[in-house]
């Protein structure tokens, strides 16, 4: 992966918790050399400076980016330690929920380059995607080393203004937590069926992670994949009629779920 000037000026990493820890390990794990990446946190795991990281210790002067990996409600605290950085030459990355660019420009000042992206925690595992958007700072050069940091937990689109992030946050950002609660109600209704609990999670894990895969890999649409595996008056079929009913099925209640994330997501930013 091309870190750009990163190896050279370096990067600060404010808040190493579970986001920002995974994308801490893509980045060394694609070869960002550790020298070069200074983390900001009190509870830093262990392992970090292990890895030869610096661990709040002096930051570099210039550093090519500063990701902003802390919650929400740490922001206050966390934020003026790098007020410094702000209306120069270093790209701010937020991987923040809920904390809009302007918010940003009103700490750092109003020439700060500034991206905004929204990870999920699949990226854990190096199999997340996340939205990004950017101020009209950041030259397509600085997006492009910024986007690179953000492929190294998954995938990366770019959104065609911030406005966008609420609804990102209702489908990927949140959705995660959709799929591992089908996957518990799937379990539930296999023990319903006569299956014992331990069985029906693994039938329940293994095929909502498969079925990823499959729509991941192929070139068939999510809504062909579904045909293809819907017999004439079968057993899936049976099933669609009750998922796929208007008021009372998935259509309804996934729509009214995302729009409930994304309206939070709106109330947070405010």
């Amino acid at each position: 992966m091309d870190f750009g000037d990163i190896p050279q000026r370096g990067l600060v990493l404010l808040g190493c918790g579970k986001m920002g820890g995974a994308m801490l390990e893509g980045w060394l794990s694609q070869g960002l050399p550790a020298s070069a990446v200074h983390v900001i946190d009190p509870n830093a795991p262990d392992w970090v400076a292990a890895r030869g990281v610096s661990v709040n210790h002096t930051l570099p002067s210039n550093p090519a980016i500063m990701v902003v990996a802390v919650k929400p409600q740490m922001m206050g605290d966390a934020l003026p330690s790098i007020q410094g950085y702000g209306n120069g030459e270093t790209v701010l990355l937020s991987i923040a929920a809920g904390t809009k660019i302007a918010a940003f420009e009103a700490v750092f000042g109003l020439k700060t380059p500034i991206v905004r992206a929204m990870p999920n925690t699949p990226a854990a595992i190096a199999q997340g995607i996340t939205a990004y958007c950017r101020n009209a700072h950041v030259s397509d050069e600085r997006l492009e080393l910024a986007r690179a940091l953000l492929c190294a937990v998954g995938k990366t689109v770019e959104l065609e203004s911030e406005a966008q992030i609420d609804a990102v946050t209702g489908v990927s950002g949140s959705g995660p937590a959709y799929v591992f609660h089908m996957i518990e109600c799937m379990a539930d209704a296999g023990v319903a069926q006569g299956l014992p609990r331990e069985m029906a999670m693994e039938l329940a894990v293994a095929t909502v992670a498969g079925a990823g895969a499959l729509a991941a890999a192929s070139e068939e649409s999510a809504t062909q994949l579904r045909i293809n595996v819907t017999s004439p008056n079968g057993t899936t079929g049976a099933a669609l009629e009750v998922l796929m009913d208007a008021e009372n099925g998935f259509p309804a209640l996934l729509n009214r779920a995302v729009a409930a994330a994304a309206d939070r997501s709106r109330e947070l930013g405010a």
